[in-house]
């Protein structure tokens, strides 16, 4: 498999997005997230993949450690793709065997990562959590 070339660019050229962020006005701000968002700009990047494993193919050991992991990878592929975090328009994140009581391990983990990559519209360990349901097997 070869590697895709990026296309020149001009000096006309801007490969920037910009998102904002909206929340339905008169429904309560939602933990983490926004209602809706919108991006403009002439750079879409689809991330995919991103687990808790460094450059060396080791999983790191918890929650905690894998979360920041795993955000930090996200980081790096925005970065090789010549995007920033704060172009992050949507996340979705699958922990196995996942239980509510696990929250503040996982945003934890999230947070810190967080130190050297703002990411956007991110929830504290100290918010709430609506566990989500499970889905059917």
């Amino acid at each position: 498999m070869t590697e895709a070339q990026p296309a020149p660019s001009t000096d006309s050229e801007v490969l920037t997005m910009t998102v904002t962020l909206h929340n339905i006005e008169g429904k309560g701000a939602p933990v983490g997230f926004s209602h809706a968002s919108a991006a403009r700009g002439n750079l879409i990047v689809h991330v995919a993949g991103q687990v808790g494993e460094n450059d060396e193919g080791v999983i790191a050991e918890g929650l905690t450690a894998q979360a920041e992991q795993a955000l930090r990878n996200v980081a790096r592929a925005f970065d090789a793709a010549g995007a920033a975090v704060t172009d992050l328009v949507k996340t979705t994140r699958y922990v196995v065997g996942w239980d509510p009581s696990q929250f503040e391990a996982l945003v934890t983990g999230l947070m810190t990562a967080q130190v050297d990559h703002p990411f956007p519209d991110a929830p504290s360990p100290s918010s709430a959590c609506r566990p989500c349901s499970t889905p059917p097997t």
